[in-house]
């Protein structure tokens, strides 16, 4: 049957389903197939905070949303304009967030009796008026992948049922045009060594294709163009944590330094270590600690040997490595601390992002103990904020924390692939042998307030090394007050010292408007996407972003002050907010989040838009 093709200038889709579904597995093709056709897309991966929720519950659902459009996007959108729904909860679990007029594709197969009353539905949604106001299309797709399967050699109910999430792949992507060669690709790699599960899923996303091509269920085909107003170059598709470890793993390489992450596995950080593990013919070494304080250690003592030490952790794992941050602080060794900061305390919602680890470190440390701190924008900007880091702990031998999140480390997005050429050669400049005659003072210091870097082995260069005071110069313990005074200031010097060699801070937007929306980490595509947005309604409003937390540009205090207006919005109660307030006197205002999920344009938009008004 002949159906209309209709033009889409963007889209945001959701699959939801129980977690073991696969949800995340079904937007990560659609991701890649996406990607291919060149649209610009942006994802929100959205795993339950349990390990494994009770199936067909709320708790248990896992969800997977991707905007793709036809120009420059900046977040995973605000609503699914379509939501595939696998179960009961799914659509319950979902529901709130859909705009009136969505369109819902639901498995009908799963809206038995026993998996209403597990979701807390009475009678079944699709019987009543209740989804009068959306577009519900309903979907037997258990029944249709079985019947896919039939017939396939070594193909049982089991592996036919596993399958239907590659149907409503099959599906959405007949309906948004994706190419199927993509899929078929990815079926037939991953499942090479297990020809039934190859077979059935092959069967169900090419049946889930099929039904939408001759169903009168849908009788509209979307089209997206590929978007034109992106920067000219070689991109892929790249999540946060790949480009972490890519930015970390270029450092490595500019440096001339082996690289080793040392780290214990922790949601949602974990990743970090499975990524750099596959490039050891690079010279990386990855070790699986025995727990977070022994992750930090063998960071620093790779860093003590001349080596780039990386840890990665989440917030409950910077809790326990900060007296050995401490240490490296006090012996002025690069390390590079990776916090992918998830809600929190203590266990928190593991799977849930969040912001709230920026005032643990700043101080989360005993003593006055002032370390860089540089946090990543983008699931792209992850790469350049990885190699800023090490760059700075190298150059300035100090550690440096790198602030990154769940939803950054999880979400994609399109990624132009620098050159290597291009980026700056990191210098360690290591101290090198000197003469029997001469004496080598380990804390002696350059303009920069950078002392040695001495790596054991070096004639000469023998020192003491530990976490008592050191004496200024020599190194040597010292009781000595005046001397403590002296070498606190001293690394807190260091420190501020690297602001005189950053960019300074840019404004965005006009500059006589009221308002001025600052922020930092992921809050960085929200915040441009409501400013946007404010200003198309012909309003006046300005941004500016911070990627580096400690120290602080040298002209943010300027900013601040040179607008009537300040707000911060943050995924926490509000922690840069009082760091601005207390060094600047400026009264911001805060814009706060603590529900586990990222910031959306629409709910920022209209708090710059009561500002204003205010």
């Amino acid at each position: 049957m002949t159906k209309t093709v209709e033009e889409r200038e963007r889209v945001v889709v959701r699959f939801a389903g129980d977690s073991g579904d696969g949800m995340q597995l079904a937007g990560g093709r659609f991701t890649d197939a996406t990607a291919v056709l060149g649209n610009d897309l942006a994802t929100l991966p959205d795993f339950p905070a349990e390990i494994r929720a009770p199936a067909g519950t709320i708790p248990g659902v896992s969800a997977f949303q991707i905007h793709f459009a036809s120009r420059d996007i900046l977040t995973p959108g605000d609503a699914p304009n379509v939501l595939v729904a696998m179960n009961p909860a799914a659509l319950k679990a979902n529901l709130p967030s859909l705009p009136r007029g969505a369109t819902i594709i639901v498995n009908e197969d799963a809206f038995s009796r026993r998996n209403l009353e597990k979701a807390g539905y009475p009678e079944s949604p699709l019987d009543d008026e209740s989804l009068a106001e959306f577009t519900v299309h309903r979907v037997p797709m258990t029944t249709l992948t079985t019947r896919a399967s039939e017939g396939l050699e070594g193909v049982g109910t089991r592996d036919a049922g596993r399958a239907k999430n590659l149907f409503a792949l099959g599906l959405l992507s007949w309906l948004y045009g994706r190419p199927t060669d993509v899929t078929e690709r990815w079926i037939e790699t991953k499942f090479a060594s297990k020809p039934a599960a190859k077979a059935a899923n092959l069967a169900a996303f090419q049946a889930g294709w099929s039904f939408g091509e001759t169903t009168e269920l849908l009788d509209v085909q979307y089209k997206i163009a590929p978007a034109t107003d992106v920067d000219p170059g070689t991109y892929r598709q790249i999540n946060g944590t790949t480009a972490t470890a890519l930015g970390l793993l270029a450092g490595s390489i500019r440096s001339r330094l082996p690289l080793l992450l040392a780290s214990y596995p922790i949601t949602p950080a974990s990743e970090l270590l499975h990524e750099l593990s596959k490039h050891e013919r690079l010279g990386v070494r990855t070790v699986q600690a025995e727990d977070e304080i022994a992750a930090v250690g063998m960071a620093l003592g790779a860093a003590f040997g001349g080596h780039l030490g990386i840890t990665s952790t989440s917030g409950p794992g910077m809790d326990l490595k900060a007296e050995t941050i401490g240490l490296a602080l006090m012996l002025e060794l690069p390390m590079v601390v990776v916090d992918v900061q998830r809600a929190g305390p203590s266990t928190g919602l593991p799977t849930k992002t969040e912001q709230s680890d920026l005032l643990m470190a700043m101080y989360g440390r005993h003593g006055d103990a002032p370390l860089p701190i540089v946090a990543a924008q983008t699931p792209g900007d992850c790469f350049r904020a990885a190699f800023e880091a090490v760059q700075i702990a190298i150059e300035r031998r100090t550690p440096v924390i790198l602030l990154t999140d769940g939803f950054l480390s999880n979400s994609s997005e399109p990624w132009r692939i620098p050159e290597l050429a291009d980026l700056p050669e990191i210098d360690p400049s290591f101290a090198t042998a000197i003469g029997e005659d001469e004496t080598f003072l380990p804390y002696a210091r350059d303009e920069r307030g950078v002392r040695p870097w001495a790596p054991p082995g070096v004639p000469g260069l023998e020192h003491r090394i530990g976490g008592i005071e050191k004496q200024d110069g020599t190194g040597n313990i010292s009781y000595d007050p005046a001397n403590h005074a002296t070498m606190t200031r001293l690394r807190a010097e260091k420190v501020s010292k690297i602001a005189a060699d950053l960019p300074p801070l840019e404004v965005h937007g006009d500059a006589d408007a009221d308002v001025l929306v600052i922020g930092w980490g992921s809050t960085y595509g929200s915040i441009r996407a409501a400013t946007r947005r404010v200003h198309d309604r012909g309003l006046k409003v300005a941004r500016a972003h911070l990627r580096y937390i400690s120290p602080m540009p040298e002209n943010l205090g300027e900013v601040l002050r040179a607008f009537p207006k300040v707000l911060v919005p943050e995924m926490n109660t509000g922690q840069l907010v009082k760091l601005l307030r207390a060094e600047y006197l400026v009264d911001c205002k805060p814009y706060t989040k603590i529900t586990g999920q990222p910031l959306f344009a629409a709910e920022l938009e209209e708090a710059i838009l009561e500002l204003i008004e205010a």
